[in-house]
């Protein structure tokens, strides 16, 4: 099959450290080389940085596909297109051990269905030979291992976990008690022309990025996140927002035919109030016509809680829950997973 559209559904990577040394654990992760370590890994996995920024917790790099964070002991990477992200795992857990000593302890993988699977390279041609991949190179040690497919009745829309940490567990997940990943398709036309640059623009892609964030309100969502943001040309956009050691991150695919949107951040149930202003306010900047909302909590109990806040957010917003989904993952927590439509078709 001709590859008839870019793929917006993005590939998730997250992978946890531990090690010994308490001088090396106040900066981690964040001190392996850039340009000898950092970049060929992203080489390797076909994409390349655009943007960047940090702060005292880690650091936030906007990439030609997707984005990467950096903290002293977590690294992860989301790319979207036909990026061969689980080509990063072998050179990222040899730089940590050689360099700073460090262990993996934890990986997580989490996608969506793609829009044009055929499309796609090794090891990602499919969720069986990803899980392969990820079983044959994460090391022996991390034997609590498990992968799901979570079905929705949008069948476009199942979304797909592999998890896998050391027996026994270490607790890596304190600081970002969840994590909500939200991919979004056909998006209404009016808005997502918003993310096409004029031609002959003149500007930079950061500085168009800026001008895409003020636009289209993108800089409301959290008001207290430092942005950085960059706009492709001719058109798409992406952003890292840092707030304190929390992260957000929106990516845009515009083009007709093969809308996407997506937006991730990390929370804690406790930030209720704000994350339902935050799910409220992307789907004000998207209208799509089919959302889904993954929530991967790391702590017991909050299933049910996480499921009322996300429908309680968004169906105000005239989209109705179509399908929920909830699994759990030895030792890393559990997900729930919920797609909605609009209550009344774009066409009606």
């Amino acid at each position: 099959m001709a590859h008839s559209g870019f793929e917006g559904y993005e590939k998730r990577l997250e992978l946890h450290f531990f090690g010994d040394d308490p001088t090396i654990l106040q900066m981690g992760l964040r001190k392996l080389d850039f340009e000898c370590m950092i970049q060929p890994t992203l080489e390797a996995v076909q994409c390349t940085v655009v943007s960047a920024v940090g702060n005292s917790y880690f650091d936030a790099y906007v990439l030609s596909e997707s984005s990467l964070f950096v903290y002293p002991t977590k690294i992860i990477i989301k790319t979207c297109g036909t990026t061969q992200l689980l080509k990063s795992i072998t050179p990222l857990i040899f730089y940590a051990h050689t360099h700073l000593g460090l262990t993996l302890c934890s990986c997580r993988y989490t996608r969506g269905s793609f829009i044009f699977p055929e499309s796609q390279p090794f090891p990602h041609t499919s969720f069986e030979e990803e899980v392969t991949y990820l079983e044959n190179t994460i090391p022996e040690n991390l034997s609590l291992r498990k992968a799901s497919i979570m079905p929705s009745k949008l069948s476009s829309h199942s979304w797909h976990v592999f998890t896998a940490t050391n027996d026994p567990p270490l607790s890596h997940y304190q600081n970002h008690p969840y994590t909500m990943e939200i991919c979004m398709t056909d998006l209404d036309p009016i808005l997502a022309r918003k993310f096409f640059r004029r031609s002959g623009d003149g500007k930079s892609g950061d500085s168009a990025g800026k001008d895409m964030t003020e636009l289209t309100g993108i800089d409301e969502i959290n008001r207290n996140a430092l942005i950085c943001d960059f706009a492709f040309d001719p058109c798409g956009y992406s952003m890292n927002g840092m707030d304190g050691d929390w992260y957000s991150t929106i990516h845009v695919t515009p083009e007709d035919g093969y809308s996407y949107a997506s937006f991730e951040c990390v929370g804690s149930i406790s930030m209720n109030e704000s994350m339902v202003h935050m799910l409220r306010k992307v789907v004000q900047i998207f209208r799509p016509g089919t959302m889904s909302v993954s929530t991967t909590m790391t702590s017991g109990g909050y299933g049910n809680e996480a499921w009322r806040m996300v429908a309680g957010a968004v169906e105000p917003m005239g989209l109705k829950g179509r399908s929920f989904a909830m699994d759990g993952f030895p030792a890393a927590g559990s997900v729930v997973f919920q797609t909605f439509t609009p209550l009344r078709r774009k066409s009606e």
